[in-house]
């Protein structure tokens, strides 16, 4: 008789979940990686299907679930989904635009056991950010609900997607994140899909940029000011080596907490995302489905997708990025690789470096 796998036996354990519990939204964000719509959709889990989803997800593993949306706000009873996965043990957190947020929401946030709210921000002022978001007020509304956080002693960390349109105004932006008393700073590297395809050819970092943007990281996390994570960035994970490297210091990365950089792309190895209509894919920016979690358990699609299995061999990967001496601490973004050819197995366009076996 074989045994399924558990979280204990698996090597692959998941780690982070991503749910999108909504794909509604009052923001039209050009960089999102959905299309969202203006009203909840009749396919989305209703409050039974969410707890059997965390009953499902809590029989094998014990991720960070990070309810999303759209905007998770948008529904009446994400506070009830919150308590419920907090109940069974797993670490909930909620990812907004923090526009909906008052001081009510948030101290019934803190209340459900939400341990930490992100808010987006994709410009140190609101002309920059309400140009993104497609809102006048967005970010004097975002910064609202920033201070409702504050008042319900609920930690809050700033995502930021880096685009060509704020690239040069991330030492603000992090000055703004320290000022507002942020627990960190995530910097999300474009990946052109979604909305965000649209934005691939006047808003997507050149390669080199995108190599400058991660040395910035790099220097700036080494200021200790704030936690820094760079997200949907693999090369990072060569940049800190090779960085290290050259300054004749061992690579020291945080293996733990929601600040953890272990290694490049986690999609489908540590990492996978829920749709709102029960589609599973290896990350949000990844639009290949291994399985619905409404015709087969999130257990059985984690353990024998074999889309995630060949995510998780770094064997498999073609181009420059199969060759590469860095293939297993970064394996580039995926995500990218698909987004530009079609094959998720692709090396990734966005990389300047040329492995040692190409020199």
């Amino acid at each position: 008789m074989q045994v399924q796998p558990t979280h204990h036996q698996s090597k692959n354990q998941l780690r982070l979940l991503f749910w999108e519990t909504t794909a509604a939204c009052n923001l039209k964000c050009a960089h999102c990686r959905a299309l969202p719509a203006d009203s909840q959709s009749r396919d989305e889990f209703s409050l039974q299907e969410c707890r059997t989803l965390l009953d499902d997800v809590a029989s094998f593993a014990r991720p960070v679930i990070v309810l999303s949306g759209g905007e998770p706000m948008v529904r009446s009873d994400i506070c009830d989904i919150a308590s419920y996965g907090t109940q069974l043990g797993l670490r909930v957190v909620l990812a907004t635009n923090g526009t909906l947020l008052d001081d009510e929401k948030a101290r019934r946030l803190k209340e459900s056991g939400i341990q930490r709210v992100s808010v987006s921000l994709d410009g140190a002022d609101a002309a920059a950010h309400d140009e993104v978001r497609g809102m006048r007020g967005a970010f004097d509304a975002a910064l609202s609900g920033i201070e409702s956080c504050k008042a319900a002693d609920l930690p809050f960390q700033i995502n930021t997607t880096v685009t060509l349109s704020n690239v040069n105004d991330l030492q603000r932006i992090l000055d703004l994140a320290v000022r507002l008393g942020a627990v960190a700073l995530h910097l999300f590297l474009l990946v052109p899909t979604g909305c965000g395809r649209e934005l691939a050819d006047s808003e997507m970092l050149s390669a080199q940029q995108y190599e400058e943007v991660l040395n910035w990281i790099y220097d700036a996390s080494k200021r200790d000011i704030i936690n820094l994570k760079a997200t949907c960035a693999p090369h990072y994970f060569r940049v800190m080596r090779q960085r290290a490297k050259a300054e004749g210091k061992p690579v020291t990365p945080k293996t733990h907490g929601l600040e953890a950089v272990t290694k490049g792309c986690l999609a489908g190895s540590a990492v996978c995302f829920v749709s709102h209509t029960g589609e599973v894919y290896p990350c949000g920016y990844f639009p290949v489905s291994a399985g619905n979690v409404k015709t087969q358990s999130l257990n059985h699609i984690w353990e024998n997708s074999e889309l995630f299995r060949q995510l998780r061999d770094p064997s498999l990967l073609q181009g420059k990025c199969g060759e590469c001496e860095y293939s297993r601490v970064c394996g580039g973004c995926r995500a990218r690789a698909y987004a530009e050819t079609g094959n998720y197995l692709a090396e990734e366009s966005y990389c300047l470096y040329i492995p040692h076996s190409h020199k």
